[in-house]
């Protein structure tokens, strides 16, 4: 669903205070700072998203002093991840900007011109992917497709679907930055993941299989599906020492819970469920930020993101995510649930 490069037409102009050669454009839900003059309210632009790895090509090369990133590559020597340019947030003149916009010149002849055409293949731009830290160890297989993975969207490309939404009833939780994770027990079978990958649930130098051992999650998790009478899964957040710098300053790994799972029926928990099957387990959930009535433009979403985080007040948050009390399938997104992501904690921790 994510498109890293976009056709997107600029929706507002505005001056930098102090600022003589740039100014802020919106694309989107995003605020990006330009050359001024370059872009007019009405033009359309080739926007990439922040994430985005622009490949190695002439009219990308004014990005290399500030945003070039070597390829990295497996123990075998197999390219993970090509060389290229990667976009993030930065700050101009005291002003945010995420993403970067280029003409339409940019694009090959015969592109595509309307607005919202994904031109991510035809720019070969791919997505950057930060080094994971606590996931290493050995594999069965890719990650199972009887589960959803646990990737959000971001608020800012999601105008239209909050307008539709607008008034109702969501649940907020922190978005904790650490490692993804998931466990289920189906057809008798009990496992363990990464992000992207199936785990070997013997190999005892696996962090996240030596944390599901220490937390018993197997047994944990049949007698819910027991008690439940279907198959379940739980997805959360691994954070603690050796995981993404241990912003939260925690003395051994955790597990924070975010999503439970029916497996049996492929569907996702309702909030209240959630919470009571999280409470059976006895496990510990990621920290609630209570509720909301939908009622807010993109920036004030983001700007609700901000704020230092539950488990370490001396930390900024990585962001919130929003949910419905009840769970809701939207026709853009599927499920209903979207994330903002905090631009200190961007501008702090994002090298």
């Amino acid at each position: 669903m994510r498109k890293l490069a976009s056709i997107q037409t600029v929706n507002a102009a505005e001056p930098i205070p102090n600022a003589d050669a740039i100014e802020k454009i919106r694309v989107l839900g995003w605020w990006v700072v330009v050359k001024k003059g370059e872009f007019k309210p009405g033009d359309r632009v080739v926007y990439c998203e922040i994430d985005s790895l622009l490949p190695e090509r002439a009219e990308f090369e004014f990005l290399r002093a500030s945003s070039y990133k070597p390829a990295v590559a497996d123990g075998a020597g197999a390219v993970l991840q090509p060389a290229g340019f990667r976009i993030k947030t930065i700050k101009l003149r005291g002003q945010v900007s995420q993403g970067i916009c280029f003409p339409l010149g940019v694009l090959p002849a015969g592109a595509p011109a309307h607005e919202d055409a994904d031109v991510t293949e035809l720019l070969a731009v791919r997505k950057w992917e930060p080094p994971q830290t606590g996931t290493s160890g050995r594999t069965r297989g890719t990650f199972p497709g009887f589960l959803p993975k646990t990737d959000e969207t971001r608020v800012q490309v999601l105008e239209k679907t909050i307008a539709k939404h607008r008034g109702r009833e969501f649940f907020v939780t922190e978005k904790l930055d650490g490692t993804s994770f998931t466990a289920f027990v189906r057809a008798g079978e009990f496992g363990v993941c990464s992000r992207n990958m199936l785990l070997d649930t013997t190999d005892e130098l696996s962090t996240l299989v030596r944390l599901a051992k220490r937390l018993g999650l197997e047994e944990r998790l049949r007698a819910l599906a027991a008690a439940r009478g279907h198959d379940i899964a739980i997805q959360g957040e691994v954070i603690g020492p050796g995981v993404q710098g241990n912003k939260y300053a925690l003395k051994e790994i955790a597990l924070r819970v975010f999503n439970v799972f029916d497996v049996s029926a492929y569907r996702f928990l309702d909030h209240a469920d959630v919470l009571a099957a999280v409470a059976e387990t006895g496990l510990e959930g990621v920290p609630q930020l209570g509720t909301v009535v939908l009622n807010h433009t993109v920036d004030e979403l983001v700007a609700m993101s901000e704020g230092p985080s539950v488990l370490n007040p001396k930390a900024q948050r990585e962001g919130i995510v929003l949910r419905p009390l009840t769970e809701v399938e939207d026709d853009y997104l599927g499920r209903l649930s979207f994330k903002a992501i905090n631009p200190k904690f961007l501008l702090k921790y994002d090298e």
